[in-house]
């Protein structure tokens, strides 16, 4: 190694502006890696290692740990096809630097630092404040009805720029939650209906002033601008008026001009017949420029009924196919039968039927169980050691989905010999009285060849016999609760008291 002099370093004045620059290289920063090690406990266990019964290493087992001694870090993924969302991106480069057996020690990386966030709602009873401030801050929210619709109107348009293919299922769901906002739709439109439109809604622009929108096109409600309607009506709200239109084009005449602004509706769902889609039936003038509408086009709606019947239809169908006394009928008696059901919920410890009196309609479960009661005549002892007759319900059988009652009850116009009360939330297909004079004799012949009395075939002594069973095994039971509570409270425990408190 040679020695510099020290006359022949080139000397700088010590005010030089170069001198204040003094430039340091810097080692690289690097993440520590991550380690498997899993894969690191292998490889120190390949044999033929230096260690304490092998004082030196084989070939061998040097060359295969050279070789493998760089599959203890934990590799990045390699970016492969389309590029990621940076959310995505994010989440994938911190699930990357985790340890593949999750059982690194030391901090490796950021993610140890990090604290798993707690789901909302709190299902658990904390005592941490910190648990319940996100509840308080999601809470902050105007409650002033203006600021809500705006906003509100704000996520339509956002949502409605987007093409119907575009939009996801929580697209459609905000959507159909901002549009039960608006009175029309919430009391014109029903709920299945309005989720289905919302599929199907489209945004409409107007970019210039004095442009006639017709409305017979479909239904719009305003997002943005201003404009007048050209007919009265301008909304076809389903009533017998708005259908029977008399004039061909009910122009307003020598009446004060009214405005439409953000919020409210002009058109018609259900196309006017013998109109053309120019008529100014039910059309508007924009008053303003760049007006925008959020649309609902009249031809798709009618395809949208369309398939919300054939859907109903279908669902009536198999649950009538689901019964088994209805498994063998031809189709057309099925459809015609299907065509009467109307869909009801009830909810727990409802009478749907009472023993003695008329079933008011045949019932066919869907969803749910019931119960079913008959009436006994039982001897009770009272407390003074006389005995009398009394009559009490005894549960004789359960029906669940797939089943069906009151079918002859309903036909022949006779008394039902049981009653039904709903064990849980139920939901059922009913056909009423009234609507079965709709069906041939032959559809009637069928129901009375297929169904049979609901638990009908029960004898008074089978009855009583499951009577006796019922209550000794209440009486059983009620006897083992009270030794056990006898034997509990013989040392003075009380259960939830002390330390026996939960």
């Amino acid at each position: 190694m040679s020695l510099v002099k020290v006359n022949e370093l080139s000397v700088r004045p010590w005010n030089s502006a170069g001198a204040r620059r003094v430039r340091l290289k810097l080692p690289n920063l690097q993440e520590t890696p991550t380690i498997d090690y899993d894969k690191l406990k292998w490889l120190c266990g390949i044999e033929g290692l230096k260690g304490r019964n092998d004082k030196k290493s084989t070939d061998e087992a040097h060359m295969v740990f050279m070789d493998s001694y760089k599959d203890i870090f934990v590799k990045k993924p390699k970016k492969v096809g389309f590029p990621i969302h940076t959310e995505k991106r994010s989440e994938q480069h911190k699930t990357s630097l985790e340890s593949l057996t999750h059982n690194a020690t030391g901090k490796t990386s950021s993610i140890d630092k990090t604290v798993p966030r707690k789901e909302y709602p709190i299902d658990g009873l904390t005592y941490d404040i910190r648990d319940y401030l996100p509840l308080l801050h999601k809470q902050r929210k105007s409650e002033d009805p203006d600021t809500i619709r705006a906003e509100n109107i704000k996520t339509l348009r956002r949502l409605a720029k987007k093409l119907p293919f575009e939009r996801t299922a929580d697209d459609n769901d905000t959507m159909f939650n901002i549009l039960q906002t608006f009175p029309f739709f919430k009391e014109n439109i029903p709920e299945n209906v309005l989720k289905e439109l919302c599929v199907i809604a489209v945004l409409e622009t107007w970019k210039d002033q004095s442009f006639t929108v017709f409305g017979n096109t479909g239904l719009h409600l305003i997002l943005k601008g201003t404009v007048t309607p050209l007919t009265q009506p301008y909304l076809n709200k389903g009533t017998e008026e708005d259908q029977n239109l008399r004039t061909p084009t009910p122009l307003i005449i020598n009446e004060p001009e009214e405005f439409l602004t953000v919020g409210d509706c002009f058109g018609t769902l259900q196309k006017v017949e013998g109109r053309d889609q120019s008529s100014k039936v039910y059309s508007v003038m924009t008053k303003d420029s760049h007006c925008e509408f959020l649309k609902i086009p009249s031809s798709r709606y009618a395809r949208v009924i369309e398939q919300i019947h054939q859907r109903e239809n279908t669902e009536k169908i198999n649950l009538l196919l689901s019964c088994g006394q209805y498994k063998l009928w031809p189709t057309q008696p099925l459809e015609k039968v299907a065509s009467l059901i109307e869909w009801i919920k009830y909810p727990p410890n409802t009478v749907l039927v009472s023993e003695g009196y008329q079933a008011p309609f045949m019932g066919f479960i869907k969803l749910g169980y019931c119960h079913v009661l008959r009436m006994v005549e039982v001897m009770q002892a009272l407390p003074n050691g006389k005995r009398e007759k009394r009559s009490k319900q005894v549960v004789i059988g359960k029906l669940g989905p797939s089943d069906s009652f009151a079918e002859l009850s309903v036909l022949l116009n006779e008394q039902i010999t049981c009653s039904i009360v709903t064990e849980t939330k139920v939901e059922l297909g009913i056909i009423r009285p009234n609507r079965l004079q709709e069906l041939d004799e032959v559809t009637i012949q069928l129901f009375k060849q297929s169904n049979t009395r609901t638990f009908g075939d029960l004898t008074k002594n089978k009855i009583q016999e499951e009577y006796v069973q019922q209550e000794l095994k209440r009486e059983w039971n009620e006897f083992k609760h009270s030794i056990v509570m006898d034997v509990i409270n013989s040392r003075g425990i009380r259960p939830g008291y002390g330390k026996w408190a939960k």
